[in-house]
């Protein structure tokens, strides 16, 4: 096997490897949809992050990334690199060893690159590359899911009514944007994002072309949903797509069926303008969203990570 740096004239070669494997992933997971839309990997084939895998003169497998970022995954206080969906795929034969082999590359040059946060996006079906990545030192973190825009089944909350929020609203979106964030650094996740100022999340609702919906019970809102445009994967490029960006409910109004009618009301809502698909993306450390998500939705990627020690860069190794 021979790996070499990838370059623009692999595109095409990788863009096919990565459709089969998109369609291996489809076989387990129906709802996924058939699409000819896949990751731009221009910019990846310039950046000088990606390599390539070769035998016999056909390409085997290639992984690509982003170029290292600071505050990797919005937790940690090193730089990191992606490789998201797309940006990565091996032939069915021998995958384990030629991922094995693909991240030994990259990695040396993601390290040199001064990122120590690695992240991959795997086919959630996987099992061969995640044991692989797994003996890495490698470990679970993200988990993309999908339904169809149909309603889920579930009991009706009575005394609770939902609604859309208007822009005059959003202080109260807001507020439950503090909650989530505050419980995102509770264990066993722990995670500490940097929360934004009111400004600036209206502005990254507008930009992002988020929509807030609320659950009101005697006139005070007590759950929240927020979904957008766009999401992490390129199957969020899909015009009849839409992607679950937040979710919190208050404690006291939890195991009623409360989020559950909630999320109906938004299907409702996206159904009746023409959407057919919802997604979500969630961490897999979050065990109440880990739970809820895995029930109602399918799950197509696992994001393993893995953090290498700093102080390899003060050695200078490569």
């Amino acid at each position: 096997m021979d790996i070499i740096d990838f370059r623009q004239e692999q595109i095409a070669e990788a863009a096919a490897l990565a459709h089969i494997y998109y369609e291996e992933e489809r076989k387990q997971v129906s709802v996924l949809p058939e699409t000819d839309i896949c990751l731009q990997l221009e910019t990846m084939a310039d950046n000088g992050m990606g390599v390539a895998a070769y035998e016999n003169g056909t390409m085997v497998g290639f992984m690509c990334a982003t170029v290292p970022f600071a505050n990797a995954f919005g937790a940690t206080d090193v730089n990191g690199v992606f490789s998201p969906l797309g940006a990565n795929a091996a032939v069915a034969e021998n995958r384990e060893d030629i991922y094995a082999a693909l991240y030994q590359n990259a990695a040396r040059k993601w390290v040199r690159a001064g990122a120590v946060s690695h992240g991959i996006c795997l086919g959630a079906h996987d099992i061969a590359a995640w044991r692989q990545f797994f003996q890495y030192g490698f470990g679970l973190r993200c988990v993309d899911a999908i339904r169809p825009m149909e309603r889920i089944v579930c009991e009706p909350c009575k005394g609770y009514s939902f609604r859309e929020l208007s822009a005059a609203e959003y202080p109260l979106a807001y507020s439950f944007e503090r909650m989530l964030n505050k419980h995102y650094q509770e264990s066993p996740f722990f995670m500490n994002r940097v929360q934004e100022q009111y400004e600036a999340f209206c502005k990254t609702c507008e930009r992002k072309r988020e929509r807030c919906f609320g659950a009101w019970y005697h006139g005070n809102m007590c759950a929240y949903l927020k979904v957008s445009g766009t999401g992490e994967t390129f199957i969020t490029q899909r015009q009849d797509y839409q992607h679950i960006t937040g979710a919190f409910c208050l404690k006291e109004h939890r195991g009623k069926g409360v989020v559950q009618n909630l999320l109906n009301y938004v299907i409702d809502v996206l159904q009746k303008e023409g959407y057919d698909y919802l997604g979500v993306d969630f961490e897999s450390i979050n065990p109440a969203a880990h739970h809820f998500w895995k029930k109602y939705f399918a799950a197509y990627t696992h994001g393993v990570v893995r953090r290498i020690d700093e102080r390899i860069l003060e050695m200078g190794r490569e």
